[in-house]
């Protein structure tokens, strides 16, 4: 449909030409500076025209907010987790938009989720309400209990930015300490003196390059610089392992990782590597301290040929390669993610058949998966702080189920359960769940998971939204969401595409959808929407697509591949300008993206190829169906420019009357809203969108 806005107010001008290209030509650069005021018009100007074009489905909205407000218990607690003498939970309150983190003595009676926090001898530690109050957006980035839980550091984010600010809490008094750290990132640990506590910093990039070591009572301006990193490939992070004694510094790039160690009862002390970096090896680390005093070290490796890693162990004393020893070897049909030690036991996260499990082992001999949840299910090892102790939290969920947490005696093989989220008026037996697969243009499988509503009729008349998202090797799995039941009980379906470049399947999986093999992604995700067209469970006239992020990009890569096949696209901060981006080493994380996407200054295989999907660069003259993209205004992943510019280049392309729409926060950053209840209705507008395309919404 036509334009809202003038023609480009600037000249066209060339973007980063490069390998002889002299035909990309850029209308919309302009909108890259965020300081011109007409920048900021635009955007306003695009959220009016969104008001206004959606103006019809108000109501809808109002209903959808409503029905998920109503299916949510606002006043709630968490399953608490013990570590010590204490238990420790988080509470919400109707009309709060923020937990409140509690703990108390740990006993064999739960936490009243009506009580309110605070009463007995409960302990208020943190009230993210009193924290945010004043602030258009805050987000808790960092938690961090020291070792004799006397202190809380926490950091936080006001902006959306991601650059956030350190702060420690005495939590005999509840007041803050006078230490305060500005531009912190993500990655806490404290060392075992009580005092000490390691933070990182990141670079004008975002890329998070240097430890910092902070000791109470001291000035910031006296922190010690504990490590950093020059390679602008890699980025940083630290963390305190489970057995309380030492510091991790884990470095990485998208395909190559180093870990060092630092003892956590020597602060001063200089970290030493566990083996040095080599192209292509990744490694995870966790250490054990044996009950008989040996330390050694757990590591997850891709090391001789095991493509899907493998497990293996090291004195801690002498950590190198050569010393490394398999416990478990590789295996093709399972992908190990991590390992979390305990001191008698190792836990596993694995991937089989593309579902995320957990197996046990037994230092003593014998091992075991932890059976809980669907078939259809997604399982991981939940908050097990207790090192000494055999009992971790393992959680469950479904398409169909919510989100559960069960106590594993991991001696015994017991399971207990400790709380399943409570959904008002839902009731799981109307609908089903079952995994389908689709065959991709090169024959490869690609599985779907779906729900929906008992006896659905495949007869190509359902509505059904189709979700996508395919790279880093990110997982999308099957899990519960209380705002899908506004699609569900109108007698919407749910799939999720687990394309490749995702992890689903294993390395090979992530392997076969990045770099020069990233095309698969987005034929991938068009194989599942034929799929379910021809088998009756939906027609192009009744489909959804939606994504974010990276996910953002395949949508903007399918519309651009098969645009017939949907009846709206919803992409939300999406990466959809991938050319330019990748060619402006300037901009955050375009440098340590090169693993991923590949560089095509360098490579002008590269950046043809990533030029013959890149949205922006391939939108074309042809009927594109309706598109709702969303930006955030502070996003530090995905620039605001990006969908912006693509919107601008859709409208002034298409052949169709569809619109076109852009919807801008302007106070947040990547991941929307701050907030539960402004969470929820910023979700309740993207399902009114997507049930007014379906023609739901009666």
């Amino acid at each position: 449909m036509g334009g809202i806005l003038e023609p480009p107010r600037a000249p066209r001008r060339p973007t980063e030409l490069r390998h002889g290209d002299g035909v990309r030509v850029d209308d919309w650069y302009w909108l890259r500076d965020r300081d011109d005021p007409a920048v900021r018009s635009l955007l306003e100007a695009e959220n009016d025209y969104v008001e206004a074009m959606l103006a019809p489905l108000g109501g809808v909205r109002d209903t959808v907010f409503e029905e998920i407000k109503a299916r949510v218990v606002e006043t709630d607690v968490s399953a608490p987790v013990r570590r010590g003498r204490f238990e420790y939970f988080t509470r919400t309150r109707a009309g709060l938009e923020y937990a409140v983190h509690c703990r108390r003595p740990a006993g064999p009676v739960a936490p009243d989720p009506n009580a309110a926090p605070g009463r007995g001898d409960e302990e208020v530690l943190l009230d993210e309400n009193v924290l945010a109050a004043g602030n258009d957006y805050f987000a808790l980035r960092g938690l961090a209990l020291s070792p004799d839980q006397a202190r809380l550091a926490y950091s936080v984010d006001r902006t959306g930015g991601e650059r956030t600010r350190l702060h420690v809490r005495d939590l005999a008094s509840g007041d803050d300490l006078p230490d305060e750290v500005p531009d912190t990132y993500y990655g806490l640990g404290w060392a075992n003196d009580e005092r000490s506590i390691f933070y990182v910093r990141p670079d004008a990039a975002m890329r998070p390059f240097q430890v910092w070591r902070h000791v109470l009572g001291t000035a910031v301006s006296t922190d010690r610089l504990v490590f950093e990193e020059a390679d602008e490939r890699f980025y940083l992070s630290v963390r305190r392992a489970r057995s309380g004694q030492v510091l991790f510094i884990d470095i990485e790039s998208k395909v190559t990782t180093e870990v060092w160690l630092l003892n956590a009862d020597e602060p001063d002390g200089t970290p030493r590597v566990v083996t040095a970096r080599e192209d292509g090896v990744e490694y995870r680390v966790e250490h054990h301290h044996d009950p008989s005093g040996a330390d050694r070290l757990f590591i997850v490796a891709n090391v001789d040929g095991a493509e899907n890693f493998q497990l293996m162990v090291a004195d801690a004393a002498s950590p190198g390669r050569e010393h490394w020893r398999t416990v478990v070897a590789g295996r093709d049909e399972v992908r190990l993610d991590r390992v979390d030690a305990f001191a008698r036991h190792v836990v596993l996260s694995e991937r089989a058949g593309g579902m995320a499990r957990l197996r046990a082992l037994d230092l003593a001999g014998g091992d075991t998966v932890v059976e809980v949840g669907d078939d259809v299910a997604t399982t991981w090892l939940g908050p097990s702080p207790e090192y000494d102790g055999t009992v971790v939290r393992v959680v469950s969920t479904s398409l169909v189920t919510p989100t559960t947490d069960y106590d594993h005696d991991l001696a015994t093989g017991t399971t207990t359960l400790v709380k399943r989220q409570r959904v008002e008026g839902y009731e799981p037996d109307r609908y089903e769940t079952h995994r389908v697969w689709a065959r991709a243009d090169d024959a490869t499988l690609v599985p779907i998971s779906i729900v929906h509503r008992r006896g659905l009729d495949r007869d190509g008349s359902g509505a059904m939204v189709l979700y996508g998202y395919g790279a880093y090797e990110i997982s999308i799995d099957p899990a519960f969401s209380i705002s899908r039941l506004s699609l569900l009980e109108r007698g919407g379906a749910y799939a999720i595409a687990h394309v490749r470049g995702g992890g689903e399947l294993g390395r090979r999986w992530y392997e076969d959808g990045k770099l020069d093999h990233k095309r698969n992604t987005f034929s991938d995700f068009v194989a599942c929407a034929r799929h379910l067209i021809a088998e009756g469970y939906t027609a192009p006239s009744r489909l959804v697509a939606r994504g974010g992020s990276a996910g953002g990009l395949t949508m903007g890569a399918v519309l651009n591949q098969a645009p017939e096949l949907w009846r709206a696209v919803v992409a939300e901060v999406p990466f959809v300008d991938c050319l330019t981006t990748m060619l402006d080493p300037s901009l955050p994380l375009t440098i340590t993206e090169f693993d991923e996407w590949g560089n095509p200054g360098d490579d002008e295989q590269l950046y043809e190829y990533i030029r013959s999907y890149s949205p922006y660069d391939n939108v074309g003259p042809v009927a594109y169906p309706t598109v709702l993209a969303t930006a955030g205004l502070n996003d530090p992943r995905v620039q605001y420019w990006e969908p912006a510019k693509w919107v601008q280049k859709l409208r002034a392309t298409t052949t169709g009357t569809a619109a076109t729409l852009l919807k801008t926060e302007l106070d947040a950053g990547h991941h929307g809203r701050s907030g539960r209840y402004e969470s929820w209705r910023e979700e309740a507008f993207v399902v009114a969108f997507v049930l007014d395309a379906l023609g739901l919404t009666d």
